[in-house]
């Protein structure tokens, strides 16, 4: 399986996490922590989308826009996750797991907009 293939598989699973969780927060545990980690689910699902046939179009420098996609990913996943457990048990995943997803998130984004600048196509 490509690169590309597994972003967008990963992107609809974050897109079907985020509408669950939103779901969950409206009729369930009425938390902003879980309206939060749905919401941002959300937001990256689309990103990660549009990055993603970017760098097919040849618009983002294809192994670099391929890194930060994952990190976005694997970002958004421990941030959601972790406000998640807090909004339904009321604990952390870990200590400090909602911050280092988060900086996973401002990096991927950094390496994306670096993609773009480097990117051969114009």
């Amino acid at each position: 399986m490509t690169a590309a293939r597994i972003h967008l598989v990963l992107a609809a699973l974050m897109g079907l996490a985020g509408v669950g969780l939103l779901a969950a927060a409206a009729h369930v545990t009425g938390t902003s922590n879980v309206q939060t980690a749905g919401q941002m689910l959300l937001f990256h699902a689309s990103l990660v989308f549009g990055a993603t046939a970017a760098r097919k179009a040849g618009f983002l420098s294809d192994l670099m826009a391929s890194i930060a996609l994952s990190l976005i990913v694997a970002g958004v996943a421990l941030f959601a996750a972790d406000l998640s457990r807090r909004g339904f048990a009321g604990e952390a995943l870990f200590p400090r797991a909602a911050p280092i997803g988060g900086f996973g998130m401002l990096g991927g984004w950094l390496l994306l907009a670096l993609s773009a600048a480097v990117a051969k196509r114009s």
